[in-house]
């Protein structure tokens, strides 16, 4: 791959990511008073997170009973309203602890 290829692609990521939070602002001028709408937009990036991050955690170890394990801590510490840091520790270490047992 060439530099100039390299820089290519960069520029037409920016413009892309630049276009598409660009646009919507040009487009609407006035403020939205649907609830509905406001929800949707409220919870859209929850939910776009969720989507790419929740398929990548059961393959991610190299093993679904690992990945599941630390899953399943992370799910139940972040219920308890854990730290972030304190939830990730704690989810690696099981995956990884599981992971040894299996393995």
């Amino acid at each position: 791959m060439t530099t100039g290829f390299m820089l290519l692609g960069i520029a037409v990521m920016s413009g892309v990511t630049w276009a598409i939070r660009m646009i919507p602002l040009a487009v609407v001028r006035k403020k939205f008073k649907n609830r509905y709408f406001l929800s949707l937009l409220y919870y859209l990036p929850y939910g776009v997170l969720s989507a790419m991050i929740f398929p990548a955690v059961f393959s991610s170890c190299g093993s679904i009973p690992a990945s599941s394990a630390g899953a399943g801590v992370a799910l139940i510490l972040s219920f308890f309203r854990a730290k972030l840091i304190v939830v990730a520790a704690a989810a690696v270490i099981t995956a990884w602890m599981v992971g040894m047992m299996i393995g």
